[in-house]
């Protein structure tokens, strides 16, 4: 089973820089974490402003606890948030496949 996190931001104009340096550090970090099975920073193409995280843990408790630990705390909360017009989190589990 895993616990997938899509995550959208949308940086205050100018900003996105900023906020991608930071996200690369909250990867890095991230990625150190026992649950965390992927962490990846995708940007926008269209819209450099428009940034997504897809983040995917073994279950609902390591992402909970990805979201108690300092570098979240300090790197999303305090620095990145700030910087952002627009912030979208989405929480999803895999769908069971119907048998055939």
């Amino acid at each position: 089973m895993s616990y997938v996190v899509i995550a959208r931001y949308r940086t205050l104009p100018g900003r996105e820089e900023e906020v991608l340096t930071l996200l690369d550090a909250m990867s890095r970090a991230s990625r150190q974490e026992p649950g965390c099975r992927r962490y990846r920073v995708h940007q926008g193409t269209e819209d450099p402003r428009a940034i997504v995280l897809y983040e995917e843990y073994g279950a609902e408790a390591d992402f909970t606890a990805h979201c108690a630990s300092a570098h979240f705390q300090d790197l999303v909360i305090g620095r990145i948030v700030p910087l952002l017009e627009q912030r979208d989190v989405l929480r999803c589990t895999p769908r069971a496949e119907a048998a055939a």
